[in-house]
């Protein structure tokens, strides 16, 4: 099964890199990316960036150069307060696309970026504690006042990148993978860790180094 494992954000993508200190560092248009061997598997880590312009550009290129069977995204995102928790990993089976502003009719233009990832192929039960969700994305942080439209779209948490990744993947028929863990959580008070970009840096590392070690696992509950 060939497998690219896609890491958007420079501070995940950082957070990765000392787990394979022997890799030998390559660069594609987008990044750096990385050959790992992780418990008998050949897999390319693929620095796509951060937002939803690199996350799209960045998938349509491994598609087309590399023909994968699957793609896994693996990050963070902000979760709501009192809706997910700290530290959740989110299956994500839906995403959608919230910053978009239309101003010359009143009409939802949500669906258009809307979309439901196919996950037929991925065996239950899960093998590490997910849930499955809706992560709402845009170019920007999760701002307070936008959490209650976003809830009523059944979103859960919020990401920079996985509405772009989940759209192109449709678009080409690929399988994708995205697992995010909830990092911080944001409230109508506003985010517990703005500001303090340390405090984040922090939190990704934790949360990448648990997720890089369940997905031999994840790997395993592929049926292709």
């Amino acid at each position: 099964m060939k497998t690219i494992i896609l890491i958007s954000a420079s501070a995940e993508w950082q957070a990765v890199k000392p787990l394979f200190p022997e890799a030998e560092i390559q660069m594609t248009p987008f990044g750096e990316s990385m050959q790992v061997a992780l418990h008998g598997r050949d897999l390319a880590f693929v620095h796509a960036g951060w937002g939803k312009i690199a996350s799209a550009a960045a998938l349509q290129f491994v598609i087309d150069r590399y023909s994968p069977d699957l793609i896994v995204n693996l990050g963070t995102c902000g979760g709501f307060s009192g809706v997910v928790d700290r530290g959740d990993v989110i299956l994500v089976e839906r995403t959608f696309v919230y910053d978009i502003l239309e101003l010359m009719d009143d009409s939802d233009v949500t669906p258009y970026y809307a979309s439901s990832l196919d996950l037929g192929w991925l065996a239950e039960p899960h093998p590490h504690p997910a849930r499955r969700g809706t992560l709402a994305s845009a170019d920007s942080d999760l701002l307070p006042e936008k959490i209650p439209f976003l809830r009523s779209k059944g979103a859960i948490a919020a990401d920079w990148e996985s509405a772009a990744l989940a759209w192109v993947a449709n678009k080409n028929h690929q399988r994708l993978l995205i697992l995010r863990a909830v990092s911080d959580l944001v409230d109508a008070d506003g985010g517990e860790i703005y500001g303090d970009i340390e405090a984040f840096k922090e939190r990704t590392n934790l949360i990448m180094k648990q997720l890089i070690e369940q997905l031999p696992d994840w790997l395993d509950a592929v049926r292709l």
